[in-house]
């Protein structure tokens, strides 16, 4: 595939009327060699995030050899993408079915569950035409944690109340092989704090249930970079979760995992918007809440922008801070409820026919796209350029304008 030097190279290479995703292969293959190398534990990519199959292999050539699949869908597309990959199927709640055809077909052995329940389903499902009962199962135990420092929660849907969490480790523990704990403090959390907590209800769980843990799983929620969001180094985190593991009541060779998903593939992904027409302070754009954009819409996640105008001089590059104005945007289907309020930071003299990049969206961007209403087309390339901000290359420059946008 062409490399492009940078979202103005393709803008005026290709002068497209449909959205562009940018990737950025270099981005990726760095965050996942941080990960592999300074996490002091298993980074599992957590594969919803961007099932991408380039990424993925991506990741896998740069140290990501586990892999948190959450569908049967995403079990057979790594599965095919990857196959010697180790695949760790860490939905809570999955058909029978599911669990069968990656056990059987796929070489699954890792279920993650918080409910009894789910325990014997899981042990049903695995159990061959004989009646014998899998004995190489490794099951992992979701708890319920607080997502009260990340910027998404992920506290109401899965897990298990910690009252109730020693009387399930102790009859997973009687099936499983290998008995795991997870939790997940959500998405982009902000301060390593979130898992002090988090590790701090795995002891009680642990102590309460009296068996040995094998594996301690401290999921996602690892951050990116965006305007208004500049987290504290991920070494710090790294850190601090390592100090609590090392002081749990568990196996003196238990495993520390984790799940990072946006923090692997946030800078993958970068997208060009054209601007299809102007009205004050809003702006009409080719993509929006049913695409890439998704989040920018129902979650209001502001996403770092540059301008990109058809005059190269006049390119965000050029613009001082101070010219600089808060626009909305509309998406390009017909309903109301496509609108994204930002404000995205952007030159005054923006006009339609010119062009925007919209960084840091390679977390739940290009995986989001729908073709609703007959939108949601558009080419893929490949750019050489550094993504708007990261956190594997030092701090974005303060003096830039609140967009996150790194000096070039």
């Amino acid at each position: 595939m062409h490399i492009h030097p940078d979202a103005s190279a393709v803008a005026r290479s290709l002068a497209p009327d449909e959205p562009v995703i940018l990737n950025r292969p270099h981005a990726a293959a760095r965050a996942a060699r941080f990960f592999a190398t300074k996490f002091p534990g298993k980074a599992l990519y957590a594969v919803k995030a961007n099932p991408s199959p380039d990424l993925i292999k991506i990741l896998w050539a740069n140290g990501i050899t586990h892999f948190d699949v959450a569908s049967i869908a995403e079990v057979r597309m790594v599965r095919a993408t990857l196959p010697q990959a180790t695949l760790c199927f860490m939905h809570p709640v999955k058909t029978a079915s599911a669990i069968r055809e990656a056990y059987f077909q796929h070489g699954v052995r890792t279920f993650s569950l918080d409910t009894q329940d789910e325990v014997e389903k899981i042990v049903a499902a695995t159990t061959d035409s004989e009646g014998n009962p899998a004995k190489d199962l490794r099951l992992c135990v979701r708890l319920r944690v607080s997502s009260d420092y990340s910027e998404l929660s992920l506290a109401s849907k899965f897990g298990i109340d910690l009252a109730d969490a020693g009387a399930l480790l102790q009859s997973t523990r009687q099936v499983a092989d290998w008995l795991g704990v997870c939790f997940h403090v959500g998405s982009q959390a902000m301060t390593p704090f979130a898992y002090v907590q988090a590790m701090e209800r795995a002891r009680a769980a642990i102590a309460d249930a009296g068996v040995v843990i094998d594996m301690i799983d401290v999921g996602g929620g690892f951050p990116s970079c965006y305007p208004g969001m500049e987290p504290p180094p991920l070494e710090d985190y790294f850190a601090i979760i390592h100090r609590h593991f090392e002081a749990l009541p568990i196996a003196y060779n238990a495993e520390l995992w984790c799940e990072p998903g946006r923090a692997l593939s946030a800078e993958y992904n970068s997208l060009i918007v054209k601007v299809e027409k102007r009205r004050g302070d809003e702006l009409f754009i080719n993509d929006g809440a049913y695409g890439a954009l998704y989040d920018a819409a129902h979650v209001a996640w502001r996403f770092p922008v540059r301008h990109i105008a058809r005059d190269e001089t006049n390119d965000n590059a050029a613009i001082d801070v101070a010219e600089m104005q808060p626009f909305s945007f509309y998406g390009p289907t017909c309903d109301d409820a496509d609108f994204m309020e930002g404000p995205f930071m952007l030159p005054a003299e923006i006009k339609a026919g010119d062009w925007i990049e919209v960084g840091m969206l390679g977390a739940y961007g290009a995986a989001m796209r729908t073709a609703f209403n007959g939108f949601g087309t558009g080419e893929v390339v490949n750019v050489a350029d550094e993504p708007m901000a990261s956190l594997y290359t030092g701090r974005p420059d303060p003096r830039v304008s609140d967009n996150v946008v790194s000096l070039r």
